[in-house]
């Protein structure tokens, strides 16, 4: 059955008996599989207090209250910029349910709604991942900013990452590093491939801010088959709000040609997961026009040896020592529609012991794609 019965306002307590509580933060034990056990898709078009909920680009996880944080990258089109917040009920069986509980919208310095970027797209947020920060009981979110060039016209804004109360008001932000300002020449990152990843490490003294594509100092994006390309992933201060350092990861090429050719294709880093000691959950998720699913790979890639590459360009000074990284699991061979994958998540602690992981993916709203989430099961 594609699509369970939504349960909105409703408490449900059974299926949660199964699952047990873990301090916020901690990190994962070694990861070397994941086992797929079930998903659940929310009706398509969905509403809550006037907006639509679609648009699933980030997830996090608090397990002392045992809520879900689900960021939304609807510039204002279809809403304010906004979060959800959830509860997602899991049993032996998987995910029973899923309760949209409530809607936040985002607040700008200002104190008041980003703005719709069909009406002016330089005051926009396009919010693309979001974690809880447990030591400070706040959120802290990523924006990929504008590179909008056409006929003549320039509208261009950097990334962000923002931290705000719960209550979607805005608190500070970091500071950007040289090389992840907008340009309009062809230097820096490019439009709609900046932050689309953020984690904390175990302490929530770092926050890791991953690039889904590389910046054009960087070299090509990659292309079909054969073509790998170079990304970052970002390490901030979390006091300073100041970034520390810059690791180089290296995306698969896009595994199928674009249908007609020449039309887009991508493959890129659509959020990060720190589990401990350095080392990362990595979605590379690729798509190409003519086919209707995405094609997504979660990697666990390993820093702990990776060089710093913050004054480097990539295009002409080959990377040494990149972060590394093992293939866990390809969603393709799952046997079932993979849609949009674009965040990650632990979940609560299963019967087992064994910690679960949850995938969410992004709809864009559209009817013939889905807010799908996935659950898995963490084999040590």
């Amino acid at each position: 059955m594609r699509y369970l019965i939504l349960f909105i306002g409703v408490v449900l307590l059974t299926g949660c008996s199964s699952t047990r509580k873990t301090t916020a933060g901690t990190p994962s034990p070694e990861i070397n599989e994941l086992r797929f056990i079930s998903e659940y898709d929310l009706p398509n078009g969905m509403q809550l207090k006037k907006t639509v909920v679609g648009g699933l680009s980030g997830i996090d996880y608090d397990p002392s209250k045992g809520i879900y944080y689900l960021i939304c990258d609807d510039p204002g089109s279809k809403g304010p910029a906004r979060y959800y917040t959830a509860r997602i009920f899991i049993s032996d069986k998987g995910i029973d349910g899923v309760q949209i509980v409530d809607v936040i919208p985002l607040l700008s310095p200002n104190g008041e709604p980003y703005a719709d970027i069909t009406k002016d797209r330089i005051h926009s947020a396009d919010v693309e991942a979001l974690r809880y920060d447990a030591k400070r009981d706040e959120l802290v979110w990523s924006s990929e900013g504008q590179r909008f060039i056409r006929d003549g016209k320039q509208e261009l804004q950097d990334p962000s990452i923002v931290i705000m109360q719960k209550s979607g008001k805005y608190k500070d932000s970091f500071a950007l590093p040289a090389n992840m300002h907008i340009k309009a020449t062809e230097n820096g990152p490019r439009h709609n491939s900046v932050f689309e990843g953020i984690s904390f490490d175990e302490n929530h003294s770092h926050v890791y801010v991953s690039v889904e594509e590389p910046i054009y100092e960087d070299g090509p994006r990659a292309g079909a088959f054969d073509s790998t390309a170079w990304v970052r992933i970002l390490k901030f201060n979390r006091k300073l709000r100041q970034c520390v350092a810059q690791y180089a990861y290296q995306v698969d090429a896009v595994p199928y040609a674009a249908n007609p050719p020449g039309a887009f294709k991508v493959n890129g880093i659509s959020d990060i997961l720190y589990i401990g000691n350095d080392k990362f959950l990595v979605i590379e998720r690729a798509w190409s026009t003519g086919r209707a699913p995405s094609d997504v790979r979660v990697y666990l890639a390993d820093g702990r040896y990776a060089e710093d590459i913050s004054a480097t360009t990539l295009d002409i000074t080959p990377v040494k020592k990149p972060m590394t990284k093992k293939l866990l699991v390809d969603m393709s061979t799952l046997n079932r529609f993979i849609d949009n994958i674009e965040g990650v998540t632990f979940g609560p602690v299963l019967a087992n012991g064994h910690r679960s992981l949850v995938f969410v993916a992004d709809d864009n709203f559209a009817a013939t794609q889905k807010s799908q989430f996935l659950l898995f099961e963490i084999l040590p």
